[in-house]
């Protein structure tokens, strides 16, 4: 059947390719204003986004709408309560990025400790004081983890099992406390951060997270702890991390990402030696790219095609949950060996 796509942004190759291969029509949008969407989508039986403004009204107004997949994990730019009542699937590419944001928020913690960014500023400027600061070893150290999701539980993975490091893992879905292999969890934050010599965050955007993290939160941080980001710009209260920092009450921080998506030039985060800060691309690397592409492409086909969806955000019906561990496990091998699986 010709199925009409709308791709709001430019995407890898390989999720184009895997669309064409069903032999969809593609459109390429030309921007991702709610107007732009509501005109371009008009005729689509489905939308793959990076950032596109998804509003119930672009929802409402694209009739022939089907499915929308998010290039990414985060629906922050979907409204998937209308998107359900319309019996619009939402789909996203939830298995991308994990292990590439696990490396990266691994690597910050190695910078922070081993003072990577003092001796490369140092150097390029030719002071060669810095020789005189030292860094410090991360195995025997604590890491604290906010948010045991997939991407938390690797970074507790090879920070157990390759760094050497203590984990403490705050996790909303045990009671009490739970040891396993590689981290202790428990249900009390506020132990986590206390604990932590390094705080690493790995929690999504909604409601009940924004500034979960805040003056109170940040007060009970040890004064030698850093603070690690490669969540959501707002779990954190950015104004009281700025005083915190100016203050030195906490070593320095490390931040992937900022309220309000990219910082404003003249944001104190950007002009401090004591913070790292990077343009939200922990999970930009190429093979996550081409796996964001392909997740989110085979979204859209699984919808259409009325296949049981790997990766679902809202549920429409029971049998698309009730199949997606095996077909997310059956397309996988698919995208890594080919079709003769």
């Amino acid at each position: 059947m010709g199925y009409k796509i709308l791709i709001t942004e430019p995407i890898n190759n390989k999720g184009i390719e895997y669309l064409k291969e069903q032999g969809y029509e593609l459109r390429m949008g030309s921007g991702i204003t709610e107007d732009i969407l509501i005109e371009e989508g008009a005729e689509c039986d489905g939308i793959l986004t990076r950032n596109g403004n998804i509003t119930e009204k672009v929802l409402k107004s694209c009739e022939k709408l089907k499915v929308v997949s998010m290039h990414g994990v985060g629906v922050d730019c979907i409204d998937v309560d209308a998107a359900t009542k319309f019996g619009i699937q939402v789909t996203n590419a939830a298995e991308s990025n994990q292990s590439s944001v696990a490396e990266y928020a691994i690597g910050l913690i190695l910078m922070l400790a081993k003072r990577a960014i003092h001796y490369n500023n140092g150097l390029k400027s030719g002071d060669l004081k810095v020789r005189k600061l030292y860094g410090s070893d991360v195995s025997g150290k604590t890491l604290g983890i906010i948010g045991m999701g997939n991407i938390g539980t690797q970074v507790a993975h090879i920070a157990s099992f390759g760094l050497r490091m203590n984990v403490i893992g705050y996790s909303r879905r045990i009671k009490g406390k739970k040891q396993t292999k590689y981290a202790l969890l428990t249900d009390d934050m506020d132990e986590v951060i206390s604990a932590a010599d390094f705080l690493s965050l790995h929690l999504p955007g909604s409601p009940s997270t924004r500034h979960i993290i805040g003056k109170r939160e940040l007060s009970l941080m040890k004064r030698s702890a850093f603070l690690i980001n490669t969540g959501r710009g707002e779990i954190i209260d950015e104004s009281a991390l700025i005083g915190v920092l100016k203050e030195h009450k906490i070593m320095g921080a490390a931040l992937d990402v900022f309220e309000g998506n990219l910082p404003k030039p003249d944001n104190p985060l950007l002009h401090m030696e004591h913070v790292i800060v990077t343009p939200h691309t922990a999970a930009f690397t190429a093979e996550a790219l081409e796996r964001m592409a392909y997740q989110a492409a085979l979204g859209i086909a699984e919808v259409l095609e009325k296949r049981p969806v790997s990766y679902p955000v809202n549920k429409l019906n029971d049998s698309f949950e009730e199949n997606k561990g095996i077909t997310a496990v059956m397309n996988y091998y698919r995208y890594e060996f080919g079709n003769k699986y």
